[in-house]
């Protein structure tokens, strides 16, 4: 089968610059092409315009701002000639049919034979698409549905035709899944497909309902938000981001393609609030604001809400909700049952998007767990459809919808007051539209943790960690704490499962977890406290005992891979700088952020960045590099926006992997280990010559520069002293050394544990750990 090595993007918006920016990701060649705008000099500007636009978007589009060399700009009048050398060529146009079949006509003049033609419609059905086109062209044409950011929105639909070739749907399939890293979902060619057809239902409800109800924006994301699984956003939230001024498209074509009695018809156009917010070009983050905007008129940053009613802006105020502080107790049941007007505006929403997805199962898909799994991945809920009717109980919901006289989905009465989900005999199983239960299957090469949980025992664990039998004589540390944050309960676990790995006879072991998160770092809250109580020997136990762990894990008898996912944080990076190889996703944020809470690393982050510095081929040789290029990176906080760039930081090496599919990570890391466990051996010992007191005077210097000049604070100049007293080998004590002094791991771990101790001690740095528990953000002092 061939490879993809070309592909071509039509249409230079958000979504076709967006996927254009994936692709690239992918290490993968791209011409993204437009029309030549009337009378312009440059013919390609709109193209060019757009990647000059992704090095300034945020979220960032591009993984590494050297991808969009890989992105080349075009136009429809010149180059359609490059087609030719392209293997597959998406469609990202405006959506008219005439438009985009006028554009097909172009395309297969100009194709390639064998070249995969695809539209990224979510509201055109193919076979319209596709009208009068010949078969050959058929059979290479899909539609494959992004969404939006197409960097970070895992999900990607995609429908084949009757004509469409099995070859080429398994091609682009994985290279979907694989090269882009995207959850693949086959869906039916049906309005919406399965994500917008229920999302835009939800939207549409969450909206005209407030409207008719005289709800308050911020109550209903208070309701709609958290307590439903649903982004932290909240819907109005999401809308904002989304765009407002997509809404009149799928409007006008659910309204084309629905069947008159269809749900979402019966909740009505879209609100007047909402075409007039359009016109007066409040169309969302991307625009003059949304229902949310920031009003920096008196100079400072205010957000402001939108009155629903008269369209008037004010300051937002975050209200405490009674039904919302339910259902933190109460859960789901208690939100949708709470007798208040938030409470009843909840059930109208969530009751007729539950009911509405599971009236839709048959027409959009057969399957629940694909259903589920499309609104998590598509939209970010926490929880699919049927997953939380399975949190309601599903005779609570048929007797409310009865009682309020609303139409029971038949899945629901099928169901007989059974759950749609089930384990049996370790395997999960959901419930089918016969009434019986059918395996969830995974695709091919993936593996999850979620799963093996639910088939064996854990070999070891307490609250914060556990550890795993992954098969194949290889174990998985699983980090579950709040935010994965680490204690001396992860630490010891991690001690004491690698002595008990060989002893069990397993090869190696990857540490990986399924979290939001890989690791936030050191649990902070316990080392304020111990601050506070001037523990100073219980922080210098808990460094001492992290420091030896890690040390374990770096020297043992077993191959050890990290395997991140998310933050990557202080101790958490710390981890990952002690394995013998990293897999990372590729959204992985990896960073040592001890000076943002006035710390210093302290669990051998020094000294592991020291040693990447002296051997890295980006560094030029000598001491004094890789001390200025680890100072730089500690004390600057730097965190890597993706896992290429954290490459660049050192935090990976050359020989460590970056995964796209985030469901891959596990099966990848464990294919790694067991290449690793051929021949391993630990590495050696390594040793340390420093520049010492020169060193130190020199980066003093530089950092009081910073000071005078109001780039660092007091504080930021303490710690940066006693961080370049540990990265030059200067300690406490004052010891001269020199670039001729060969100094031990164990001397540098030394001074990483003294000087933590000492910034511990400091009223500025206390604040700043206080600061970061309560406020979630730095404080500059």
């Amino acid at each position: 089968m061939t490879e993809i090595k070309r592909v071509a993007v039509i249409g230079s918006g958000v979504m076709g610059s967006g996927i254009a920016a994936q692709v690239a990701n992918a290490g993968v060649e791209v011409i993204l092409l437009d029309i030549v705008p009337e009378g312009a000099e440059d013919r390609n500007i709109i193209a060019e315009a757009a990647i000059a636009k992704l090095h300034k978007t945020r979220p960032a589009p591009l993984m590494h701002t050297k991808n969009a060399e890989l992105i080349r700009a075009g136009n429809l009048e010149d180059d359609l000639g490059e087609l030719g050398e392209c293997d597959w060529i998406i469609e990202v146009i405006v959506e008219r049919l005439d438009i985009k079949q006028d554009l097909y006509q172009k395309i297969a003049e100009y194709r390639k034979q064998g070249s995969i033609v695809s539209s990224n419609t979510s509201t055109l059905p193919l076979a319209m698409l596709t009208q009068g086109q010949p078969k050959e062209f058929k059979q290479d044409f899909l539609i494959t549905h992004f969404f939006n950011p197409p960097r970070y929105m895992r999900l990607a639909e995609i429908i084949a035709g009757d004509d469409t070739d099995a070859a080429q749907l398994k091609r682009l399939r994985e290279f979907i899944d694989i090269r882009l890293g995207k959850s693949l979902i086959d869906c039916k060619d049906t309005p919406g497909f399965i994500a917008n057809r229920i999302g835009t239902y939800w939207l549409h409800a969450a909206v005209s309902i407030a409207v008719k109800q005289g709800i308050n924006v911020e109550v209903a994301d208070a309701v709609l938000g958290a307590p439903a699984g649903v982004p932290k956003t909240g819907v109005f939230g999401l809308v904002d981001l989304v765009g407002l001024d997509l809404m009149p498209h799928l409007f006008k074509s659910f309204d084309e393609s629905l069947a008159d009695d269809d749900a979402f018809k019966a909740l009505g156009g879209m609100p007047a609030i909402v075409n007039k917010m359009i016109e007066d070009g409040y169309t969302g983050r991307k625009g003059r604001g949304g229902f949310y905007r920031l009003n920096k008129k008196s100079g400072a940053k205010i957000k402001q809400v939108i009155d629903l009613q008269d369209g008037s802006y004010s300051e937002a105020r975050r209200p405490k909700v009674k039904a919302a502080i339910a259902a933190k107790k109460g859960g789901l049941r208690a939100l949708m049952s709470h007798d208040s007007e938030a409470g009843r505006y909840a059930w109208d929403v969530l009751a007729g998007t539950l009911a509405y997805a599971a009236a839709l199962l048959g027409e959009i898909d057969d399957n629940i767990e694909l259903i589920d799994r499309a609104m998590r991945l598509g939209y970010n809920w926490k929880k699919g459809p049927f997953e939380l009717i399975d949190e309601i109980g599903t005779e609570w919901f048929i007797e409310k919808l009865e009682a309020k006289q609303i139409d029971v989905p038949r899945i629901l009465s099928i169901a007989e007051g059974r759950k749609f989900y089930r384990v049996k005999n370790g395997q999960l199983q959901y419930l089918t539209v016969t009434g019986k239960y059918q395996d969830v299957q995974r695709p091919k090469g993936v593996l999850l943790l979620q799963d093996i949980k639910l088939k064996s025992r854990r070999l070891l664990g307490n609250s914060q960690a556990s550890v795993w039998d992954i098969g194949d004589g290889i174990a998985c540390f699983e980090f579950h704490s709040k935010m994965n944050s680490l204690s001396f309960l992860t630490i010891g676990l991690l001690s004491k499962t690698l002595k008990l790995l060989p002893k069990k006879k397993f090869k190696g072991l990857v540490i990986y977890n399924e979290g939001t998160n890989f690791s936030v770092g050191a649990n902070l809250a316990m080392l304020l406290v111990a601050a506070k109580l001037r523990l100073w020997f219980a922080i210098r136990w808990t460094l001492r005992q992290g420091q030896f762990t890690y040390r374990e894990l770096k020297y043992g008898k077993l191959p050890v891979v990290g395997a991140p996912s998310g933050l990557a944080l202080g101790g958490g990076c710390e981890i990952l700088l002690h394995c013998d190889a990293i897999q990372a996703h590729a959204e992985s944020y990896i960073g040592l952020v001890e000076a943002g809470v006035g710390l210093v690393p302290g669990w051998g982050g020094c000294k592991e960045l020291l040693l990447r510095g002296k051997v890295s081929k980006k560094l030029k040789k000598g001491p004094m590099p890789a001390l200025i290029n680890a100072f730089e990176t500690i004390a600057l906080a730097k965190v890597s926006t993706s896992a290429e760039e954290a490459r660049d930081l050192l935090f990976l090496n050359a020989t460590d992997a970056v995964v796209m599919n985030r469901d891959r990570l596990l099966a990848s890391a464990k294919t790694r280990v067991l290449k690793l466990v051929e021949n391993y051996q630990p590495p050696e010992n390594p040793v340390f010559k420093l520049p010492g007191e020169t060193a130190v005077a020199a980066i003093s210097m530089a950092v009081e520069g910073f000071a005078k000049s109001g780039i660092a604070t007091p504080h930021d100049v303490t710690v940066a002293r006693e961080l370049s007293k540990v990265l030059s080998g200067t300690g406490l004590d004052g010891n001269d050394v020199d670039m001729n002094d060969e100094l031990s791991e164990d001397y540098i771990l030394k001074l990483e544990r003294d000087a933590l101790v000492e910034l511990s001690k400091t009223r500025q740095t206390k604040a700043r750990i206080s600061h970061m528990l309560f406020k979630g953000k730095p404080l500059r002092n």
